[in-house]
């Protein structure tokens, strides 16, 4: 299968969609991105790369962040940090607080907002001061990639203006869910968000999950291969808010979005993949990156199902 000729083919048929969708302005600094950008990177087990578009540009991987704090958190704790985020789909926004309260301060699962910040407090929990240098680390060696950092604008900006993740914490911690400082916590979850990364470094970090929890790359067991199954499991019924469904039903492939623009998606056994593209549809995922998910596993037919 000639995949450079299918991305090829890709960036051509999504044209006409980049006119459509929003760009994330609830945080002003996401809100300054160029709205027109489109990259697309497949990742091969034997180091193979195909990519079309502005595969160097970063961009802040906000939400994928959780995929990798959640791999951390689920292999200290394992079964023990369920009792703390539920695994199962939210079927709200990814920011909601009804849902919360009507559950007792237990998130339905670790890839909405609730979710992430009771994972980021479970790992305050283990590193305390040196929680968010872990993550990044953790970061640095999936993807293999020591330049990896984070925008402190962007994180400035989500400390300034992000109240609801501020409302979520509180709630939760009325809850007795929250163990830490909230402070130490939701500055620990603000910068996770605000990591940047290009798609190549991206669709390399997830690697691992593609391949029963060990790097192909290097050939190092990340997490064990019954975590690994897990975490795409939630990927596939979670990593998109309340368009999870959806997402299952056009692309057929576990992935995680971020409001940042990027969606990673894994095909197991074969390879990784990043779209980015900054306009999001209205649950929040990125439009065009949806779109150009959709026909990669048409023109493929790698779904899994």
């Amino acid at each position: 299968m000639n995949y450079q000729t299918i991305l090829e083919e890709i960036e051509k048929e999504i044209q006409p969609f980049l006119k459509e969708g929003k760009v994330a302005n609830y945080i002003p600094a996401l809100a300054n991105v160029d709205d027109k950008k489109f990259a697309m990177s497949i990742q091969l087990f034997d180091g193979t790369s195909y990519n079309v578009g502005d595969t160097d540009l970063k961009f802040s991987i906000q939400s994928i962040s959780k995929v990798f704090t959640f791999t951390l958190a689920l292999s200290h704790y394992g079964k023990d940090l369920y009792k703390r985020v539920g695994h199962e789909p939210s079927g709200n926004p990814f920011n909601s607080l009804v849902q919360l309260e009507y559950e007792n301060g237990i998130p339905r699962n670790p890839f909405i907002n609730a979710g992430a910040i009771v994972t980021a407090d479970s790992l305050v929990s283990i590193y305390k001061d040196i929680t968010f240098n872990t993550i990044l680390d953790f970061i640095k060696k999936t993807s293999n990639d020591d330049t990896i950092t984070y925008d402190e604008e962007i994180f400035k900006s989500e400390l300034a203006h992000g109240f609801r993740n501020f409302a979520l914490i509180n709630m939760i911690k009325s809850y007795h869910n929250i163990n830490n400082n909230i402070d130490d916590v939701i500055d620990t979850y603000f910068k996770q968000c605000s990591i940047m990364m290009n798609p190549v470094e991206l669709a390399k970090s997830m690697l691992f999950l593609a391949n029963h929890g060990v790097n192909p790359i290097t050939n190092e067991q990340i997490i064990t291969e019954s975590k690994a199954k897990r975490i795409n499991s939630l990927m596939l019924t979670c990593g998109h808010y309340d368009a999870s469904g959806d997402f299952a039903y056009k692309v057929g492939l576990p992935g995680k979005s971020g409001v940042g623009g990027g969606i990673v998606a894994i095909v197991p056994k074969k390879m990784a993949i990043c779209v980015y593209s900054p306009k999001l549809n209205l649950q929040g995922n990125s439009l065009v990156g949806t779109k150009a998910l959709e026909l990669f596993t048409t023109k493929t037919g790698l779904s899994i199902f």
